[in-house]
């Protein structure tokens, strides 16, 4: 059940690409891709189906999701320059996880720590505070957090410690 719930994510984010961006579509697809990421740990916990397996369809989930937010958002947003460099550079710290992540462990690793999840959630409420808070203010509270989080899990990996917090 807990795979179904991930897997939804996955479609709602590939739907986000079909339908115009910031529209009360585009918002419903969003938040319902929201809910699913939270509720999808959770059903398995609860479930006790809690996998490897899922734990990586879980981060391909929402890896889909984030490209697909930031393939729809960064065109249409004033986006200063040098945002594009944080988010590029945080793109390669993420990169730089998975390949050592999978060189010292010896296959794909998901982090799932408390400061991911918390980077998640800010970078999940970002699109809904376009209307009130200045792209450069939110974004770099985000990019601050989730640079702190990919520091952070490339840390965890290069430790072989425990590397889910939930």
């Amino acid at each position: 059940m807990a795979n179904i719930i991930t897997c939804t994510r996955i479609v709602l984010s590939v739907a986000l690409l079909l339908c115009p961006v910031l529209s009360p579509l585009f918002f419903a697809l969003y938040i319902s891709a929201g809910i699913t990421d939270m509720t999808d740990g959770a059903v398995a916990r609860k479930t006790g189906t809690v996998s490897e397996k899922g734990s990586r369809l879980d981060t391909i989930a929402d890896t889909v999701f984030t490209a697909a937010c930031l393939i729809k958002l960064l065109p249409v947003l004033d986006v200063p320059g040098w945002l594009y460099i944080w988010i590029l550079i945080i793109a390669m710290i993420k990169l730089f996880n998975v390949v050592i992540g999978y060189i010292r462990q010896n296959g794909f690793v998901a982090v799932h720590s408390f400061i991911n999840k918390a980077a998640g959630v800010l970078l999940f409420v970002f699109p809904l505070t376009l209307s009130f808070i200045a792209v450069r203010y939110s974004a770099s509270a985000v990019c601050a957090f989730a640079t702190l989080a990919a520091v952070y899990e490339g840390y965890l990996i290069r430790s072989k410690k425990q590397l889910c917090d939930q």
